[in-house]
């Protein structure tokens, strides 16, 4: 049932980002800017906002320009990640990463011109709802994508290698690193529902919450994951001494501290009633998750 929702939903963002780039002037990087956007993945960001998106009672067709921007921020920083001088990761999703296939100067200008990209998306009239509210989303997602968000725990992820890091430090980068974009996919709906600033930010703290899960599990997988499986390279963070919960706390320590994020996220989405059924749905498919 979940893996359905996910290809579904990821078919209508792929077919979004195509429709878009096919209307604009096409240059050189539109090949590595689609073969980093529309590549198979899971597209879990998107089905977060569509679930989020039930509890207002938005229209999927409402949201697709924001699912959109979310994975072109996504796809840009996991470009950017791949680098020989980030994590130097030859394969994502099962395939070659964008600098093996396109040279590193060319997967660079792709990754910015999809981060750019994102939010031509949000600003774009087929995006139906006021400027006021396209403006707050553009803020939000930018503040997500630079120093205080992906760029910032990316930093600090490269910067913690081989260290002695506190668990609230790590919690801290993951949160940055993965959480940031996550806070972004559950607060969406309320901004655009114009929901007051105190119930924006507890959807913002669910989303961090969510982050941390995924990133988790995205940790136990390289833990111990098959790489064939994961569609990418395997047992590269005890190699290279990344600071992790899993590292820190110990394997079943890690998936614990999972199933605690988990409860607190249904506790705190209980009183929206059956409208949050789907998110349970997907939080349990982050932690169990093979890829």
């Amino acid at each position: 049932m979940i893996k359905k929702k996910l290809i579904k939903n990821a078919i209508k963002v792929d077919k979004f980002l195509i429709n878009y780039l096919k209307k604009q002037k096409k240059t050189l990087l539109v090949k590595p800017m689609k073969y980093g956007v529309i590549s198979g993945g899971k597209k879990i960001r998107s089905t977060i906002i569509f679930d989020f998106g039930k509890i207002f009672k938005i229209s999927e067709k409402k949201l697709i320009n924001i699912c959109a921007a979310v994975e072109c921020i996504h796809s840009y920083s996991l470009i950017h990640d791949d680098l020989p001088c980030m994590d130097n990761d030859k394969i994502r999703r099962g395939k070659p990463s964008a600098h093996i296939k396109f040279g590193e100067s060319t997967a660079v200008l792709a990754g910015n011109s999809l981060l750019t990209m994102a939010f031509e998306i949000l600003s774009s009239p087929t995006l139906k709802i006021s400027e006021k509210i396209k403006i707050n989303l553009i803020k939000k997602l930018s503040e997500c994508s630079g120093h205080l968000g992906i760029a910032g725990g990316q930093y600090l992820d490269l910067s913690y290698e081989k260290k002695k890091i506190s668990k609230n430090k790590i919690i801290e980068m993951e949160i940055k690193k993965t959480g940031k974009l996550f806070s972004f996919c559950c607060a969406a709906p309320a901004i655009i529902k114009k929901k007051n600033a105190k119930e924006i930010k507890f959807f913002e703290n669910i989303g961090s919450d969510i982050g941390l899960l995924f990133q988790i599990a995205d940790d136990l997988i390289d833990f111990k994951g098959s790489s064939k499986i994961a569609g990418k390279k395997t047992g590269k963070d005890q190699k290279k001494g990344k600071a992790t919960l899993i590292s820190l706390l110990g394997y079943m320590n890690a998936i614990k501290y999972c199933d605690i994020i988990i409860s607190k996220t249904n506790k705190n989405l209980k009183k929206y009633g059956s409208n949050s059924k789907y998110i349970k749905e997907t939080l349990n498919y982050i932690l169990h998750r093979e890829k």
